[in-house]
């Protein structure tokens, strides 16, 4: 079976198929897998620790007020109602670039954000697209990908260029190369704990929407924050 390029770990190139399934149900088995960026010659692989699952309108039983999808389909998330495996690479407050998997049933839209993950590959790369010193402490290691908008600068993925590149062929767009890659089934379980979501407003950011995952007790994880309005939201559910 081919191998992700340098890890050790059991993994293998994701499919549609695999990816096809709402969500939340998806999100937690991205955790421990890799995401490849080629970029300029430039490689990077990044080990996935931190997720958030959105729906967009219609999908699932559960309507979910946090998503870009929520009022259905628009041309900023167009890239959320396409086929499972390209990546859903948006502007967040007109500074950062945050990568999303597409996944979910033929005809609907989700996207699993990609909140944070550790650099197992290619670290001065990711440090540079950073623009973080090297040689880096053990906490600017830690950080190079902590938060989804480091690891979209460490990936080196950027809106628009790079939204609705295809991440389970590889196929090339606008200079960039991005592979995902899925820990094989028997492989060695993670811990993982999930939680409400990071920032996120209102009833969405609550535990009413427990749909962030992380493996528990890495290193890598973002630490959490209420979004507007949720820590009131909550109070009173």
């Amino acid at each position: 079976m081919t191998r992700t390029p340098g890890a050790a770990s059991r993994h293998h190139r994701a499919t549609r198929a695999e990816l096809a399934d709402l969500p939340v149900e998806v999100a937690p088995r991205l955790l421990g897998s890799r995401l490849r960026t080629v970029l300029d010659g430039e490689e990077t692989v990044l080990r996935i620790t931190e997720v958030e699952a959105y729906h967009g309108k219609g999908t699932g039983e559960t309507a979910d007020p946090g998503s870009h999808a929520r009022m259905g389909r628009t041309a900023r998330n167009a890239t959320m109602w396409g086929e499972p495996g390209h990546l859903y690479v948006y502007l967040s407050h007109g500074i950062h670039s945050c990568v999303n998997v597409v996944c979910g049933p033929e005809g609907s839209a989700g996207g699993i954000l990609l909140r944070a993950g550790e650099v197992v590959e290619g670290v001065e790369t990711a440090a540079r697209r950073r623009g973080a010193a090297t040689p880096l402490t053990p906490v600017a290691a830690r950080d190079l990908a902590r938060g989804p908008g480091r690891f979209g600068q460490a990936s080196g993925l950027r809106h628009p260029a790079h939204d609705g590149i295809d991440a389970v062929t590889g196929a090339e767009r606008a200079g960039a190369v991005a592979e995902l890659w899925l820990a094989d089934v028997d492989a060695d379980p993670l811990p993982i704990a999930r939680g409400p979501r990071v920032g996120v407003a209102g009833l969405a950011g609550t535990a009413a929407f427990p749909w962030r995952f992380w493996i528990e007790g890495d290193r890598t994880v973002s630490p959490f924050r209420w979004g507007r309005g949720a820590a009131e939201a909550a109070a009173a559910l």
